[in-house]
């Protein structure tokens, strides 16, 4: 029981991580509807109960219906409530008036990632289809397609979308590294690894971090050090991680946990290596030295990874044999994340203890 950087990442690849449009019309709709900015305010604190509560209190107060059915559907998403989800995004555009503005795109992407989430995968696929009828250069929908149709076994369409997206962004190997791990998930690690080797044979002016990681998921090892060694020099968190983490694919953890704990001794700005040295404590066995390690990532202000910090702190309570405070931190941590089906087995094992 853990969650890597890797688990986080595919979660947010695959249902797209509304994160970032949350707060996209969060200062317009604080101003023209008040109660609508606190329910936004309330989804960024996770508190999606209360956010449907003054979305109530804004329809009651005929506040801006369009944001308010916007705003109901992020926080029934929030609560794995994707039904619901659905219904709010759908009555958001039907609100439309007729002329397309970013709100309609905004809300559909949405709308994609809740009809995702509801295995309604052949209505994500005709919003996908829609977006990109009107703004045929939307990178975002062609990737985000891509994912649905390997989830409707149509690997063929999926590698055309994919092959668009490396197309209009052939130097973004974030994107491709992503293109790679949804492939992986879906079983075709070859055709995820292949994209890869093109871009290292094209890619003359690549950089060390950027080589070192594509040689990573390439599982070539020793180029990985090598080059994410020199890339470490730059000081960049991201080389420190993946420099790690290539140690431990080959099942260095010792190696591994040097190379983290070299990069806090200088800097404590990464939850992300709080949080891969705690995994690579556990795997040494060194449970209470993992503990701290998930407990200071969550101290790190603004982190994007509170979820996986969250769950691994559960799980070295439970290997430190702490049943009770893990049942505890299970609760509050199911409230969060309601539709995370590895923690409601996980608390079904904790019931027992």
């Amino acid at each position: 029981m853990m969650y890597d950087r890797n688990h986080t990442r595919m979660k947010s690849i695959i249902c797209f991580s509304f994160a970032i449009l949350t707060v996209l019309f969060l200062g317009a709709c604080s101003k023209a509807s008040p109660n609508v900015g606190k329910g936004m305010r309330a989804i960024e604190e996770l508190d999606y109960q209360a956010a449907l509560d003054c979305f109530e209190q804004a329809e009651t107060e005929h506040e801006d219906a369009r944001q308010i059915y916007r705003g109901m559907g992020i926080a029934y998403m929030g609560l794995a409530d994707y039904g619901h989800a659905v219904e709010s995004f759908e009555e958001a555009l039907k609100l439309s008036r007729g002329l397309v503005q970013s709100m309609d795109y905004d809300i559909n992407y949405y709308l994609a990632a809740a009809y995702t989430k509801c295995s309604r995968l052949n209505d994500a696929e005709v919003t996908y289809d829609a977006i990109l009828a009107l703004k045929p250069d939307e990178v975002e929908a062609y990737f985000l397609r891509g994912n649905v149709r390997l989830g409707l076994n149509k690997a063929e369409k999926a590698k055309e979308d994919f092959d668009q997206v490396v197309q209009m962004e052939p130097r973004n190997y974030e994107r491709l590294i992503q293109i790679f791990q949804v492939l992986d998930n879906y079983g075709y690690r070859e055709t995820g690894q292949a994209y890869l080797q093109a871009a290292l044979d094209q890619g003359s002016n690549m950089s060390a971090f950027d080589k070192g990681r594509i040689y990573f998921y390439l599982e070539q090892y020793q180029n990985a050090y090598m080059a994410l060694e020199e890339a470490r020099s730059t000081g960049s968190a991201e080389a420190y991680l993946y420099l790690g983490r290539a140690y431990e694919a080959t099942g260095d953890y010792n190696y591994a946990a040097n190379v983290y704990n070299s990069y806090l001794a200088q800097k404590t700005d990464s939850a992300e290596i709080y949080n891969q040295l705690g995994l690579c404590e556990l795997q040494r066995g060194e449970y209470q030295n993992a503990l701290n390690a998930f407990q200071a990532g969550m101290k790190v202000e603004n982190n994007e990874i509170m979820q996986s910090l969250s769950f691994n702190e559960i799980a070295a309570y439970e290997y430190l044999g702490e049943f009770t405070r893990a049942k505890v931190l299970m609760e509050t941590y199911l409230q969060n994340y309601p539709d995370d089906a590895n923690a409601q087995r996980e608390n079904m094992f904790l019931s027992t203890r």
